[in-house]
């Protein structure tokens, strides 16, 4: 399988890729990001802001910060979600959902202390975020 994986909005007017593999992948139960996506937890793939390139439609890109630490992508056509800049990690949560040919393999719960639904799948359930990620580091049981 590559190393680069490439991804668009839902009508395909943005299109990125992202290389190598990404710091970390899980599942997020935080108010905000089902706010965002309308469901009850959002996957996602963090990865170094220096591999994510746009390769179309950047001028389609719009922007919206709720708060400083996650800049919400999405396109201007089509309203498809795209990514999460985080710029206090340097680090852009590419959701696992539109990149087709990434094997989705999710090793953590984030913000699992505000879950709406819970996920018994044995892997590890912090309230917040993990500690290296600016977090707390305290874990919830499943």
């Amino acid at each position: 399988m590559s190393d680069t994986h490439k991804g668009s909005c839902f009508c395909g007017t943005v299109q990125f890729e992202v290389s190598g593999a990404p710091v970390a992948m899980g599942i997020c139960h935080c108010d905000s990001c089902r706010h965002w996506s309308a469901g009850p937890v959002n996957s996602f793939a963090l990865w170094p802001k220096d591999v994510v390139k746009i390769t179309a439609g950047a001028d389609a890109i719009g922007t919206y910060a709720k708060t400083d630490n996650s800049h919400r992508k999405w396109c201007t056509k089509c309203g498809g979600h795209v990514m999460n800049d985080h710029p206090g990690m340097a680090m852009a949560d590419v959701f696992a959902a539109v990149l087709p040919t990434l094997e989705f393999k999710p090793a953590i719960h984030v913000f699992y202390g505000e879950k709406m639904i819970a996920i018994k799948d044995g892997l590890p359930k912090f309230k917040d975020l993990p500690a290296e990620f600016g977090g707390s580091g305290d874990t919830l049981p499943e």
